[in-house]
């Protein structure tokens, strides 16, 4: 395709020359060898100027100039020109594909939920989650994932945040799953699933990175920084990526204390306990639902609640306690109920409930 006069000399003057510049270039490209007068007179350059932008020309290598009875100029070898046009333009398609992926891929601090394209990107973000997790973290995802996030859970783990690790291997091979010394300082239980799985990290009730398993046929990431729609991931982790696997390492202790980051884990194993006439005494450590404000309650275990099937209170799979669960603790002031994930009719939303004498 032939580009015209008025077309090349403005291509030349995107590319970093000035007027004067690419008109002498292009003149000079057209006329070959010839005398600097003649180069002016062709040209819109004018005379004053010609000698000047000429110099200017040579310098950057662009011509070169010589003596021949008068003042001659030449363009140069047409390698060292064209090498530096395409390094401009493959720097402009760099920056055009870099626009187009930062407009596909928003940060999270620009919606709450952003769809993105590159797995790299999900996994980037959960990284930087997990490293600013305050109380929990819970996540699905493979073997080779789990390395990449090692560094990011050890520091977690160490800081006291409860890290609930779900890992996948290929075809259900538990023989490539770290082993329990592996696990030591990287995270408070693990649990090995069976059967390939997306990759899910949820930190502090709030953050999520979501990506379909490599057999998916859609390539995507999901990114959400807000409660309710993190609500939804994590009754996804609970039930289909938690409960149902065995464990495969946990730190906890059978003895108190014991945490629980879920009020439906503790309900379920205190209701027994209380139904059996035992003083269990409990230390909560939430939100005030009406307030908003840090609080801890201390005290001891009057009544749980558990709304729907009656059977509910006493079903070992926590998918069963799927209404309203909570617990009455008797304080110094007086009765205060306390609830779960989303509490709104309880005083306190539980983060984190402590088990901590039975008697």
């Amino acid at each position: 395709m032939r580009v015209d006069r008025a077309e090349l000399t403005e291509t030349l003057e995107d590319a970093g020359l000035s007027p004067y510049q690419a008109d002498a270039y292009v003149t000079v490209l057209e006329l070959g060898a010839a005398p600097v007068t003649r180069v002016a007179d062709v040209s819109g350059v004018p005379d004053p100027r010609i000698y000047d932008v000429l110099r200017d020309l040579e310098s950057a290598g662009y011509i070169e100039t010589y003596e021949q009875e008068s003042l001659y100029a030449r363009a140069n070898d047409l390698d060292e020109i064209t090498d530096d046009l395409e390094s401009r333009a493959k720097r402009l398609t760099a920056a055009t594909e870099e626009i187009e992926r930062r407009w596909n891929e928003p940060s999270v601090e620009r919606s709450t939920v952003s769809i993105v394209t590159r797995f790299e990107t999900v996994i980037k973000n959960a990284d930087e989650f997990i490293r600013e997790a305050e109380t929990q973290v819970n996540l699905s995802l493979g073997v080779d994932h789990f390395e990449r996030l090692r560094p990011a859970l050890r520091a977690a783990t160490d800081r006291g945040v409860r890290v609930n690790l779900s890992i996948h291997t290929p075809d259900g091979d538990g023989e490539v799953l770290p082993d329990a010394e592996d696990l030591a300082g990287i995270c408070s239980e693990a649990r090995h699933r069976r059967v390939p799985s997306p990759f899910v990290v949820i930190v502090d009730r709030t953050k999520t990175c979501f990506a379909p398993h490599a057999g998916s046929t859609n390539e995507y990431g999901v990114l959400v920084d807000d409660r309710t729609h993190t609500y939804v991931f994590y009754w996804y982790f609970l039930t289909t990526q938690w409960d149902a696997w065995k464990s495969i390492y946990t730190t906890r202790d059978d003895e108190p204390p014991i945490d629980y980051i879920d009020i439906r884990y503790c309900v379920r194993d205190v209701a027994p306990l209380l139904r059996d006439g035992a003083t269990v005494r409990l230390r909560i450590e939430g939100t005030d639902t009406e307030s908003g404000d840090d609080r801890v309650v201390e005290g001891v275990l009057s009544d749980v609640v558990v709304a729907g099937d009656d059977d509910a209170v006493d079903a070992d799979t926590v998918a069963s306690y799927g209404g309203r669960v909570g617990l009455v603790v008797e304080t110094d002031d007086g009765p205060v109920e306390v609830g779960g994930w989303g509490a709104m009719v309880e005083a306190v939303e539980a983060h984190r409930i402590t088990l901590v004498s039975v008697a």
